[in-house]
C-alpha cells in the first residue's frame, strides 16, 4: 500500500509544486543571516514552509512528511542531556510532576506536586503554589509554612533579608502576606486578576506594580494600598523591573513599553510580531522579547534598550516554532530559551557569540517544564 500511495497521481500535483518551489526560493532569496547559529533552524524553515504547502494538497501524506521533518527542527549537536549549567546559580522550573530545582552541575531535585513556584529574595527560599494552597519551602524541599487560600494562582516574594512581603493573587483578588506567612490581607480587588501580572519593585516590600482592566498602577503597599501614579496601557502579559529599579517594562502582546519609577512613559516600541516571552538582562537597562513573527513559523530574540530609541536593536537568536521562556543567568553572561517545537534549552551568550543547547528536556522532567527563575549567583 505504501508503494502504491507513492506512485499515485494527485490532480494539480505538478502545478502545486511549481508554485510552491517558487515561493519557497523567493523567501530563501531574501532571508537574513542569523550570526554564529547552526544552519539546520533556517534548513528546517524551508522544510517546514514545504511541508506545510504539500500538506494541504496532498493531506494524509503531509501529514507524515511534517511529523519528520519536526525531528530536525532545533540546534544541531546539541547535547543529550542537561549536564551542567553555562552560569552561576540554579534554575526553578515547573513540570507537571512539580516544581525542580537544578543545581549548576546539572543535578535535578524534585520539590513536590507544585504548580507554580519563585525565587524569595537572595534564593534562601521558594515559594511555591497549588490548588487552593501557597507555600514556603526550603531550597531542599522542606515545608516551612503553609496558608490556605482559594485557587492561588501565583505570587512573588520581594524585600530584605530581614524584611520580606508576598503578594499573590486568588480567584479575583490581590492580597499580601508577610514572608513569615503573617499578616495576610486584601490589596486590591478586580475581574482579571487572576491573569493579570503584578511585580514588587526591586528590593522592596512596599512598591508593587500591577496592571488591571488595561490600567497600570503603582500601589504602596505600606500605605494600605494606595495609589502613586497610574497610567493607561495595552495590557500586558508580564511586567519587569530594571533591578536599580529606575525602569518599568509593560510587555504586551505587540507593544513594548518604558517606564520611569516616577510614571512617565519614556519609550514605546511597535514590536515586528508577536511576544511569547521578556527577561530584563541583570545589571543593565536592556531586555530580551522573543517574538513569533508576522506571516511565518519563524521566531526571533531581540534585545530592547529602555533608555534610547535610537540604539539598534540587537538580534541574539532566531528559529522555527515558539521561544515559550526567557531566563537570564544571574550574572547576565547567558540567556536560556526554551525551544518548545525542538524540545530544547537553549543558551545564547549576552553578546550573542555562541550558543549551548540541550535536546530531550521533556524526557528529562517527564514533561516540558516552564522556567521560574534562574537564581542567584554566590
Amino acid at each position: 500500500m505504501r508503494h502504491e500511495l507513492k506512485r499515485a497521481e494527485i490532480a494539480g500535483e505538478e502545478e502545486a509544486r511549481a508554485r510552491t518551489w517558487a515561493t519557497l526560493e523567493a523567501a530563501f532569496a531574501e532571508r537574513k543571516p542569523v550570526p554564529r547559529l547552526s544552519h539546520w533552524p533556517r534548513v528546517a524553515a524551508i522544510a517546514v514552509a514545504l511541508a506545510a504547502l504539500l500538506a494541504s494538497a496532498f493531506s494524509p501524506p503531509g501529514q507524515a512528511v511534517i511529523d519528520e521533518i519536526r525531528e530536525v527542527v532545533g540546534v544541531e549537536r546539541a547535547q543529550p542531556a542537561l549536564f551542567s549549567l553555562p552560569d552561576a546559580g540554579r534554575l526553578l522550573v515547573a513540570s507537571d510532576d512539580g516544581v525542580w530545582v537544578v543545581q549548576r552541575d546539572g543535578s535535578r531535585r524534585l520539590l513536590g506536586n507544585y504548580t507554580g513556584a519563585s525565587w524569595s529574595p537572595f534564593g534562601r527560599f521558594v515559594l511555591a503554589t497549588r490548588g487552593n494552597e501557597l507555600v514556603a519551602l526550603e531550597p531542599d524541599g522542606d515545608v516551612r509554612w503553609t496558608l490556605a487560600r482559594p485557587r492561588v494562582r501565583a505570587a512573588a516574594w520581594s524585600g530584605t533579608r530581614t524584611d520580606t512581603r508576598i503578594a499573590y493573587s486568588t480567584t479575583d483578588r490581590l492580597r499580601v502576606v508577610g514572608g513569615d506567612g503573617r499578616g495576610d490581607r486584601l490589596l486590591f480587588s478586580a475581574p482579571d486578576v487572576p491573569t493579570a501580572p503584578f511585580t514588587w519593585a526591586p528590593g522592596s516590600r512596599r512598591l508593587l506594580a500591577h496592571s488591571t482592566q488595561g490600567i497600570l498602577r503603582l500601589l504602596d503597599v505600606a500605605a494600605g494600598g494606595e495609589e502613586v501614579w497610574s497610567a493607561r496601557v495595552e495590557q500586558p502579559f508580564a511586567l519587569e523591573w530594571t533591578a536599580d529599579g529606575r525602569r518599568l517594562v509593560v510587555v504586551s502582546r505587540n507593544t513594548l513599553a518604558v517606564f520611569r519609577r516616577d510614571g512617565r512613559r519614556i519609550a514605546r516600541y511597535e514590536l515586528a510580531g508577536r511576544a511569547t516571552a521578556a527577561a530584563i538582562r541583570p545589571g543593565t537597562h536592556s531586555i530580551a522579547v522573543a517574538l513569533r513573527l508576522r506571516g511565518g513559523a519563524r521566531s526571533e530574540v531581540f534585545t530592547f534598550s529602555l533608555d534610547r530609541r535610537n540604539v539598534p536593536q540587537r538580534r541574539l537568536f532566531a528559529g522555527v516554532g515558539t521561544f515559550s521562556e526567557l531566563a537570564w543567568s544571574p550574572t547576565g553572561s547567558w540567556l536560556l530559551l526554551a525551544w518548545r517545537d525542538a524540545d530544547q534549552w537553549v543558551f545564547v551568550r549576552g553578546g550573542g557569540r555562541g550558543i549551548r543547547a540541550v535536546s530531550n528536556i521533556t524526557d528529562q522532567f517527564r514533561s516540558l517544564p516552564r522556567i521560574e527563575g534562574w537564581c542567584c549567583a554566590r
